[in-house]
């Protein structure tokens, strides 16, 4: 009942920015929260970011605290992330996640909370 689709993502040199950006469609709910995750080949899934469904709130993951951006357009049903001063290690795919049914503040950082996903956008970085 809830499609994501990520976008945005490519090849980019280290030190640049990318945003991405996650559409849903399908039947939506106003109270959700989202989050976004990335995998790195041979490694675990793992939080990014998240947001609550006001908006108000968002939390980051330390390795990408002062980097990363989150933000919502409930509007658009789509939220975003900005991306900037991009490492060699921030490289994976990218996922985005939705969890219904949430107060307009809460935030969801452990994968296992949420109940939709997206397919995933590949986030490249070179130096």
């Amino acid at each position: 009942q809830v499609q994501l689709v990520e976008s945005g993502g490519g090849l980019v040199q280290a030190g640049g920015s990318l945003r991405l950006s996650c559409a849903a469609s399908g039947r939506t709910f106003s109270s959700y929260a989202m989050g976004w995750f990335r995998q790195a080949p041979g490694k675990e899934r793992d939080f990014v970011a998240a947001i609550s469904w006001s908006g108000s709130s968002t939390t980051y993951a330390d390795s990408v605290k002062g980097r990363f951006t989150m933000s919502r357009d409930n509007a658009k049903n789509t939220v975003y992330l900005q991306m900037n001063s991009l490492k060699p290690e921030d490289t994976a795919v990218y996922y985005c996640a939705t969890r219904r049914y949430v107060g307009p503040v809460a935030l969801i950082t452990d994968a296992k909370g949420y109940d939709y996903w997206g397919q995933g956008t590949q986030v490249t970085v070179f130096s």
